[in-house]
């Protein structure tokens, strides 16, 4: 169990939580080469477990153990980034159990790498404020900061410009994983100009204003990858109709893909449409929504014994 171990070690058990997309329109290239996104990111269940082992000290060491041996793990590189943003110094070891699919769209290097900087924020004994630690979320990746917050938010510029929506409630979501990856350089060059979401095209970007103002009740803003993506992966959109069919009120690609989610009216509904998906080379996964308050609870709960009491970003004793 986590807790104080001799010599000032300080442990936890962490989740990383996962997202999906409720709507995504890519526009604009900018002149720093990415794209102007306008998105609606909303936290899951499905989650990876992290494992911290923190011991102060003079030197600075940092390990990362994984089954998978990932290359350039944004754990570790937000644990060096936190090290030097803070002056924090010691040994820190982290043991990361995959659970969410990779390469899925659903956000699962970004959560570990946010789930990494908060956690430190409370282990280390260093201040951590939410503007240094969303300045090193942004420099690993666009979605990295939306995991500092969690719930529903609006993402603006690349994504990483959030401000906080409405909660639309607890929904059972299903997931669906194929054993495809969709890399997402590859699917914004697959884009066309049809594709994008210009600043003029009116219609395409009011859908998506016209479900943010529904305080997220209304249909399903669109996916602008999914025409693309569903071009190279026919499978991704007969799933991901198949979804409509069996019950879910809306059924989206999550980011860039591959990962598919149907949004279910209740759990009896979710359960029904399991039987269909079950034949198809699918990891298939039952969850719901995760409001930002029950997002950040499950965090400071992980962290208790260390934090001085619970106000986020969590800040040691």
């Amino acid at each position: 169990m986590p807790g104080r171990k001799p010599g000032g070690i300080r442990k936890a058990k962490v989740r990383a939580f996962a997202k999906i997309n409720l709507g995504l329109k890519v526009l604009n290239r900018r002149p720093d080469g990415f794209h102007e996104i306008r998105t609606v990111f909303q936290t899951i269940g499905l989650a990876d477990d992290l494992e911290f082992e923190y011991a102060p000290g003079r030197g600075v060491s940092i390990s990362v153990e994984d089954e998978l041996k990932i290359e350039n793990n944004l754990v570790e590189r937000a644990a060096r980034g936190f090290f030097e943003e803070t002056g924090a110094r010691g040994t820190l070891r982290v043991v990361l159990r995959k659970k969410i699919p990779m390469g899925g769209g659903l956000g699962g290097g970004s959560t570990d790498a946010a789930a990494t900087l908060l956690s430190l924020a409370g282990l280390c004994g260093k201040k951590a404020p939410m503007e240094a630690l969303a300045r090193l979320a942004a420099a690993l990746g666009s979605d990295v900061p939306f995991f500092l917050y969690g719930g529903a938010a609006l993402g603006l510029g690349r994504g990483e410009e959030l401000y906080p929506l409405p909660e639309p409630g607890a929904w059972p979501v299903l997931i669906l994983a194929p054993p495809i990856h969709v890399s997402t350089p590859a699917a914004y060059r697959a884009l066309g100009r049809a594709e994008l979401t210009s600043g003029a095209g009116l219609p395409k970007l009011d859908s998506f204003q016209a479900f943010v103002w529904s305080g997220l009740a209304g249909p399903l803003a669109e996916n602008d990858f999914e025409g693309p993506v569903f071009r190279l992966h026919p499978e991704l959109k007969r799933w991901r109709d198949e979804l409509i069919r069996h019950g879910a009120q809306a059924a989206r690609l999550s980011g860039s893909g591959a990962a598919l989610y149907g949004v279910f009216p209740d759990r009896a509904k979710l359960q029904g449409a399991l039987p269909r998906f079950r034949t198809e080379p699918l990891q298939i996964f039952r969850t719901r929504f995760l409001t930002r308050a029950q997002y950040r609870l499950r965090l400071l709960g992980s962290l208790t014994e260390y934090i001085a009491e619970r106000q986020w970003p969590p800040r040691s004793r």
